[in-house]
């Protein structure tokens, strides 16, 4: 893209952080930010990481079908599995299961993006953070660490920059949360990488173990609880 095409993205970048900053985190800004990175350089970049993670190569080469969760079906699994502890979270937030914005995937970048968008939300089950702000930016932390998903290290870091500079009180916390997910992100397996849909019935223990996923953040104050 001409120079003159990234300095409007960049652009478009501020209006929509402001826009989410705004609104607490509504989830279609969250998604306009997301899409506006998708043909960017920083997300060839993310790209060629998440390719170079153990598994990645075959997830991008095959198209791995984009995540389309049964909530019904996965409520009925036992207790402590990933795939009814994800179908608890989602009805405690009272999101539709058909929430995600549909996106094509035709090319790398737009199978990625759908990736992470679609499987943001057992992201925080198996590391253990809450959904609210200090805990969403822990956990956008580690997929920012990870493979440098774009929109999400502009999230991370105008989070810390506008509680630093407006909501000191908040400031601690949420910088506590974002070393904490980024901690995760070094030490784990590539959490995008994972085949949830194909253990479903494990336990979300078993699931951090083989992550590698050592210091969760259950009990932290930004933690799921």
């Amino acid at each position: 893209m001409s120079r003159f095409g990234e300095l409007l993205r960049a652009a478009n970048n501020l209006k929509l952080l402001g826009a989410i900053g705004r609104s607490g985190g509504d989830l279609s800004s969250v998604a306009d930010l997301v899409d506006n990175m998708i043909d960017s350089p920083q997300m060839l970049d993310s790209v060629r990481r998440f390719r170079a993670v153990p598994g990645g190569a075959a997830m991008l080469d095959q198209r791995y079908p984009p995540l389309q969760p049964d909530i019904d079906r996965l409520i009925q699994l036992p207790e402590g599995s990933l795939g009814r502890s994800y179908a608890e979270l989602i009805r405690q937030l009272n999101y539709d299961p058909e929430f995600f914005r549909p996106r094509p995937t035709t090319t790398e970048a737009q199978w990625l993006t759908q990736r992470v968008a679609t499987t943001h939300d057992i992201h925080h089950v198996v590391s253990g953070f809450g959904t609210m702000p200090a805990g969403e930016s822990g956990v956008l932390a580690i997929t920012a660490a990870q493979i440098g998903f774009p929109a999400y290290v502009l999230l991370t870091t105008a989070g810390q920059l506008a509680s630093f500079r407006f909501q000191m009180g908040r400031f601690e916390e949420l910088s506590q949360a974002v070393a904490h997910g980024m901690a995760i992100g070094h030490q784990a397996q590539c959490l995008v990488a994972a085949r949830w849909e194909e253990g479903w019935d494990r336990p979300v223990s078993a699931w951090r173990e083989q992550l590698g996923i050592r210091e969760p953040a259950d009990t932290e104050p930004y933690g799921l609880g």
